[in-house]
């Protein structure tokens, strides 16, 4: 039988700049009145990148953010004029395509602004290894953040960072129930570990972790690659640019092929 438990915490306080993380965490955990809550191995953290970056300090002043925005941006993939400004969707420089380069204005002081940890994979390794430490127990740990999705309403959250879970499934070569091989299907399961547990953390909640439990087969005893594979780049990008931003290139090509 398949199972799942989830649950998050409260009693994490506000982080600033210098926070011991851990030491918030493992607190907020180990105050749970549930006893079945215990930290077990296999259990998995997720965190969300937020308090991640105001303990590492990547709160940062702004009066204007999309000049935050452009600094954070590597490659505009498409922009798109509304009623309330101009959206922008980006590759910023940990190779993730969102909105605003994952710049965030919201649960930060007025004149700030919140960037992405510097490197949320050694995010992931570094909560790994102090919780672990600090609870005797083997984890896994997924560092997340919310997104937007091409042809799908709403957001999720997914893995930007993470340590000793597997973040990819591959099932090609196994038979489905018929008996066919798999040829294409490639898991991204520490994307789907992400937003199951935004289910019980919550936007605005004040719960930045949660335990997933029933997952175990994922957790690894090295830290694994990390969210970065999940990344995809090069000749997979199938969806390098958006349509206007390819349609312009396609004239400006095209142009310039008639002057030469």
């Amino acid at each position: 039988m398949g199972e799942l438990r989830l649950w998050a915490p409260d009693g994490v306080p506000e982080v600033v700049p210098g926070d011991d993380l851990v030491a918030l965490l493992a607190a907020a955990l180990r105050a749970d009145p549930d006893p079945a809550h215990a930290l077990a191995d296999g259990d998995v953290l997720v965190v969300t990148s937020k308090v991640v970056s105001k303990a590492e300090g990547r709160v940062v002043a702004a009066d204007d953010r999309e000049q935050a925005i452009t600094d954070e941006t590597v490659r505009v993939v498409a922009t798109r004029e509304h009623a309330g400004g101009v959206t922008r969707i980006v590759e910023n420089r940990l190779g993730l395509v969102m909105a605003a380069a994952g710049v965030d204005a919201s649960n930060t002081p007025e004149g700030t602004v919140l960037l992405l940890p510097h490197d949320p994979d050694a995010s992931a390794r570094a909560l790994r290894a102090g919780l672990q430490d600090a609870f005797g127990v083997r984890l896994g740990v997924v560092v997340t953040d919310t997104a937007g999705r091409p042809w799908r309403q709403g957001v999720t959250d997914l893995a930007i960072g993470a340590a000793g879970v597997q973040v990819l499934d591959d099932l090609r070569g196994q038979l489905d129930t018929f008996g066919r091989p798999l040829t294409m299907t490639v898991a991204a399961v520490a994307d789907e570990l992400a937003s199951a547990a935004e289910l019980v953390k919550g936007k605005a909640a004040g719960r930045p972790v949660a335990v997933v439990r029933g997952a175990a087969h994922l957790v690894s005893e090295d830290d694994g690659p990390g969210a970065r594979v999940l990344v995809r780049t090069g000749p997979d990008d199938m969806f390098h640019q958006g349509s206007a931003e390819a349609y312009a290139q396609g004239w400006k090509d095209a142009l310039a092929s008639e002057e030469r």
